[in-house]
């Protein structure tokens, strides 16, 4: 399959990169003419037999002359088909879609880190517009602009109804300009109105720091740049520490995925022996298995890692492989539950497809779609209802969870002592979240505790978990 070029895990658009257009299915036109009986017949059988396609194509065709002839408007028959292509894609599961060959460009600058706009990840829902995650250190997370906002007005024009590659396009522009953002945010009575200047936006991927003797290295995306810059932070954090570092928080918190291969390649840092992640697509011979390379970059070091609603694909594949192996500690709340793979299928001087060609499990052979990974100790991250509330399951026509063998990873019995003491929510008095304040994260703050408690130093290497049966 020598066309497939590459693997995505993410769930999402960003802004000002690439958006799939937003499918609005064209409603039926009233009256008996628009169809002949054979033809709408046609509809209600379940053949692939050349008869049955020669009626439905003839369908098409006879649909899109009305729409042509008939519509209050001139269409052209570009955006029909368009339309068509899309609606069939979106029709199949929340991820597949029809790219035209500017949207495959922009999604190809993506993955390589770098791109302009306001760093806001978005994606369609009901013909609204939804934040997914603002990207770090980008006007739009600097203007504070949240997971879960509903973006409805540009420069003081409603959206509503626009479709996702229309608004997308509306708020890019050419650096150090100015654009104004409406949005409507849960339990917020009045709309919030932020103003920011366009950038030419890097993703920085990889952030660290060093509290103490624990590393922390931060992944908000698993693009080209992920596994490199994520060793560079170890050697860097080591450096820092003089070689005496005693434990590691990797926080995947609000990190949509991207890159099959990235996240497999982050797995393999840290787990030494055994399988990383396996997909099984639609023909057995195409299903996949990655082990890991026989190094842990960490030696073993005690190992967090934070999750929440925001962690999502390649973010679950690497969770989910340090939770199955007892690698890492696994902190925050339920993830997003996208278990599924696509490949893009480039279409040449026309775009491309972005098809769900496979799911993936962990190495315990369990399948998270829909379900997401469960962390070992629950912390939530406020008092308040997370704003963060949409997940796979709540997508329309999701792909079923099947071939796993459990919803459940093995069960723990290392879990340090300090874990029957920490508590699922803050305080009463804990102060807001600052981004910029650690010491105001309470998971990262209770995470921190836990890795402290594991030991100090490299622990003894847990024997990997037994892999699932094989389905080559």
């Amino acid at each position: 399959m020598t066309f497939r070029t590459g693997l995505l895990l993410g769930c999402a658009f960003l802004a000002g990169i690439a958006a799939g257009p937003q499918i609005t299915h064209l409603p039926g036109l009233g009256g008996g003419n628009l169809t002949s009986n054979a033809l709408a017949a046609s509809l209600s059988k379940d053949s692939d037999s050349p008869a049955e396609n020669f009626r439905l194509l003839s369908l098409f065709g006879h649909v899109l002359e009305q729409v042509k002839a008939n519509y209050v408007d001139p269409v052209s028959n570009r955006d029909l088909i368009i339309n068509a292509l899309n609606g069939m894609l979106s029709g199949l599961d929340p991820h597949s879609s029809y790219m035209t060959e500017k949207q495959y460009g922009d999604l190809q600058v993506q993955t390589k880190g770098e791109f302009g706009g306001l760093g806001l990840e978005v994606q369609g829902e009901d013909s609204h517009i939804r934040v997914v995650s603002p990207v770090d250190d980008t006007p739009a997370a600097r203007a504070g602009i949240k997971p879960g906002d509903y973006i409805v007005a540009i420069d003081g024009k409603n959206i509503d109804g626009l479709p996702l590659d229309e608004a997308v396009g509306r708020m890019r522009g050419k650096p150090d300009t100015k654009i104004t953002l409406t949005l409507i945010r849960e339990k917020t009575p009045k709309p919030i109105v932020v103003t920011m200047t366009r950038a030419i936006i890097h993703i920085q991927v990889i952030r660290s720091a060093l509290y103490d003797t624990v590393g922390y290295i931060r992944v908000s995306q698993f693009n080209e740049e992920t596994g490199p810059g994520l060793e560079a932070a170890f050697r860097k954090l080591k450096d820092e520490a003089h070689g005496h570092l005693t434990g590691l928080v990797l926080d995947l918190r609000s990190d949509p995925g991207g890159l099959l291969n990235q996240a497999i390649q982050v797995g393999s840092d840290f787990i030494r022996n055994g399988e990383i992640v396996s997909t099984r697509a639609r023909h057995p011979q195409e299903s996949q298995r990655w082990d890991a390379h026989g190094t842990d970059i960490t030696d073993d070091l005690p190992m967090v890692v934070l999750i929440n609603g925001g962690s999502a694909s390649a973010s679950e594949i690497v969770a989910g492989a340090l939770q199955d192996h007892q690698r890492a500690v696994v902190v925050g709340e339920k993830s997003f539950g996208k278990g599924s793979v696509q490949t893009i299928l480039p279409i040449p001087g026309d775009g491309a497809l972005r098809l769900t060609t496979a799911r993936y499990y962990t190495p315990s052979g369990r399948s998270i779609q829909g379900l997401g990974i469960v962390p070992d100790v629950t912390v939530r991250e406020t008092r308040e209802d997370p704003a963060y509330s949409i997940r796979e399951a709540d997508l329309s026509h999701i792909i079923k969870n099947q071939g796993g063998n459990t919803a459940k990873p093995p069960a723990r019995t290392d879990l340090p002592a300090i874990v029957s003491s920490i508590p699922d929510e803050p305080p009463a008095n804990w102060p807001s979240f600052d981004p910029t304040k650690p010491a105001t994260d309470f998971q990262l703050q209770e995470g921190l505790k836990i890795v402290r408690a594991m030991g100090t130093g490299p622990r003894s290497a847990a024997a990997a978990v037994p892999a699932a049966p094989r389905h080559d």
